[in-house]
């Protein structure tokens, strides 16, 4: 009889803007896959990659966990920024011990900048028609 082996997985979801992270983390050599590409061909820029990885460099765990992300809605920036918050929430969930060093460096806050609104009689959020004197 076959005998079923327990897989550890740790999950977190994190917002930004618009876009939805999903992620999985499973104790491993390290790396990191997004839909289906590694994080620096995923992203277009380094400083992105960089960004994600905080919650990772804030504990010493970059080597520890693999980690596997799913990305949608909105532009790379608030990909990247989802990315890390479901990044630091799985890792709060592997450990309570993180929670320290992931809150002093910021990294359990949702960043709730959204874009702002286009209200009636003006061009956007906040650009009202040009003035004229006669």
């Amino acid at each position: 009889m076959a005998v079923k082996k327990e897989v550890v997985m740790y999950r977190g979801t994190g917002r930004r803007k618009s876009s939805v992270a999903q992620v999985i983390l499973t104790p491993g050599q390290g790396g990191i896959i997004v839909n289906g590409k590694p994080a620096l061909e995923f992203f277009p820029y380094d400083t992105l990659v960089q960004e994600m990885e905080q919650p990772l460099e804030a504990t010493g765990t970059k080597s520890d966990f693999t980690i596997k992300i799913v990305v949608k809605g909105g532009g790379f920036t608030g990909q990247a920024g989802a990315a890390r918050l479901g990044i630091a929430r799985a890792l709060l969930e592997a450990s309570k011990d993180y929670k320290p060093e992931l809150r002093g460096h910021g990294l359990l806050t949702r960043d709730a900048r959204v874009k702002e609104r286009k209200k009636y009689g003006l061009y956007g959020a906040r650009r009202s028609p040009q003035f004229s004197k006669r």
